[in-house]
């Protein structure tokens, strides 16, 4: 297994050709018979289409004689049957073959999604999306194209190449000498490209991964860096991450024209060597001009195999490489769980001591320390970069801290299992996404054996169950991708109603109202009043106004709890809340 980094990012691994090779073998396994079948009837039809050349030089042989035209009706007859016995073998190979290979090639994506969905966020924000979403999509989409396609033309030009050569050494063993001719240097050309193909390929999905990842950090934060005026600073990065895939690309196009063109070279001298082989062999009475006929159809029927199968090694490198980061991330072990996880014996939360670093030695925390009573609502306040989302985060699970402990009832978080801290804590943020489907269907993501009148309560909680009812088709109608957009508000009541369904003690909420606007926002600051309302709650707040209607206010600055206190008592204190409270009347006050 082998990792790489790029532009300071730690990317998902990507599996040895070894360890690719095995995985491979492994899927395969428990599917020999159908894999023993499809083989079989391939093997059958390619030594079926082989009687083509010997009936051919037959007629040859009996035009050369002056032989009745009758004489070759049964050759004719023959040749017929051989078409069609070898369509239809070949037809049911074929399909074996694909069932095959579409077999492995969709528990291979389930294995791939089953990894992918359990990976910590942390070693995923570190590779960036980019890097998973290149995978999920071009990776998989090059693998599924060589399984539908490539690999079931490489088997038959594979089998066609074995049994045509075992062809002509049957007509005249000097034949198949003379076909050999080319052998060299199509050997030398497949392993010339092959050495270079492989990583070449490796580098290209790992420039569009980098492309993606770019492309959303820039498309994603359209807002903020228009705001902050760094519209072409993030142009000319995109076009800096385009063109260096544009660059490998271009490179492998002329990779790939070199190895055409050697493989010419390899057709012209083996077909002069056969023709002037069985000129020879006719003119010393050795063969017959039949049997000569046969050889060089023969070796011109190995042009189209032995290119499709050279040609598709590009195809092959392509989908190797994909098929190793698919691997790399398939072979990843889930997180471990506790033999006896701890359960939670209240909702309270406890943060001891806790320092936290994305990076060695880039710290974001500094001996936090913070504990939440059950019940008990608790804003989060600070400056932008103040460490408010990490410590949200490590709160939910999502993140384990490098420094100190989390704990959630007295248990730390170690020691939880996963499904014991889902049902424990529940994180909303900003980014929530809205699955396509059916609304009722998403909202029971957060309990599939929610009743209709258990929708209608959920919603009607955080007001949205007007809205809800006024779509075309009730809690029926089809939304996210394809259906009914919701608005950035709808979206979020619609994560907040999903927090009541799911009920769990603790709720943390990341900036949940930041998308709305003013009026939006104090509809949604209600919504997460009422749906975190007795609950723990840890609500990193947008406005302030919503953190003054917590039970506490903690405000964080450089990584560090600052001052903590009730609204009134950090007024009157007159440190950085006031501050902050003053410059948002300010801000309020003028309309801004």
């Amino acid at each position: 297994m082998t990792g790489r980094t790029e532009q300071g990012r730690e990317l998902l691994p990507t599996a040895t050709p070894a360890r690719t090779r095995r995985a491979v073998g492994e899927l395969l396994r428990p599917h020999r018979r159908l894999a023993l079948s499809g083989f079989a009837l391939m093997v059958a039809a390619t030594t079926v289409g082989l009687l083509t050349q010997p009936l051919l030089g037959r007629i040859v042989d009996l035009a050369a004689a002056r032989r009745p035209a009758d004489a070759i009706t049964l050759p004719v007859v023959l040749l017929v049957a051989v078409a069609v016995v070898q369509g239809v073998t070949t037809g049911f190979g074929l399909s074996l073959i694909s069932r095959l290979g579409e077999t492995v090639l969709a528990q291979l994506r389930e294995r791939f999604v089953e990894r992918a969905l359990g990976l910590p966020l942390e070693q995923v924000e570190r590779a960036g999306s980019g890097d998973l979403t290149a995978r999920i999509t071009g990776d998989v989409s090059l693998i599924a194209e060589a399984v539908r396609k490539a690999l079931p033309e490489l088997a038959r030009s594979l089998l066609a190449i074995v049994l045509t050569l075992g062809a002509l050494a049957v007509l005249d063993w000097r034949f198949l000498v003379a076909a050999l001719i080319a052998a060299p240097v199509q050997i030398h050309t497949a392993r010339w490209y092959t050495r270079r193909a492989m990583p070449l390929y490796a580098e290209q999905r790992v420039a569009v991964g980098a492309q993606q990842q770019q492309l959303l950090d820039t498309i994603g934060g359209g807002s903020t860096v228009r705001a902050l005026r760094l519209e072409k600073e993030h142009t000319e990065r995109v076009t800096k991450r385009s063109w260096s895939a544009v660059d490998v690309t271009m490179r492998g196009v002329g990779l790939v024209l070199r190895f055409y063109s050697r493989l010419h070279i390899a057709e012209f001298a083996g077909l002069t060597a056969v023709l002037v082989t069985g000129f020879l062999l006719v003119r010393g009475g050795a063969v017959s001009i039949g049997t000569a006929t046969a050889a060089a159809l023969y070796f011109h029927s190995l042009f189209t195999p032995v290119n499709a199968a050279l040609v598709l090694l590009d195809d092959a490198q392509s989908a190797t490489a994909g098929l190793a980061r698919l691997v790399g991330v398939a072979d990843l072990p889930l997180p471990g769980q506790p033999e006896r996880p701890a359960v939670p014996r209240d909702a309270s939360v406890t943060v001891t001591g806790v320092g936290h670093a994305y990076r060695a030695g880039h710290s974001v925390l500094h001996e936090v320390g913070l504990t939440l009573r059950p019940g008990e609502r608790v804003a989060l306040v600070g400056a932008s970069g103040a460490g408010k989302t990490t410590l949200a985060k490590l709160v939910a699970g999502i993140h384990r801290p490098t420094a100190g402990t989390v704990r959630l009832g007295g248990a730390d978080l170690n020691d939880l299992g996963r499904a014991e801290v889902r049902r424990t804590v529940a994180l909303i943020t900003q980014e929530v996404h809205v699955f396509a489907g059916p609304l009722a269907d998403d909202l029971r993501l957060a309990r599939p054996d929610a009743t209709e009148n258990d929708l209608r309560d959920a919603l009607e909680k955080v007001d949205a169950l007007s809205w809800a009812q006024a779509l075309p088709d009730g809690l029926a109608t089809v939304v996210g991708d394809g259906g009914h957009r919701l608005s950035s508000a709808q979206t979020q009541q619609l994560a907040l109603a999903r927090l009541i369904l799911a009920d769990p003690p603790v709720a943390v909420l990341d900036e949940a109202t930041a998308e709305a606007g003013s009026a939006g926002a104090r509809v949604l600051e209600k919504a997460a009043g009422r749906a975190v309302d007795g609950r723990t709650a840890l609500i990193v707040a947008h406005r302030l106004t919503q953190a003054a209607s917590a039970d506490r206010i903690v405000v964080m600055a450089a990584g560090r709890i600052v001052e903590t206190g009730t609204h009134d008592e950090l007024r009157s204190a007159g440190g950085r809340y006031a501050s902050l409270w003053e410059a948002w009347s300010d801000t309020r006050d003028t309309g801004l």
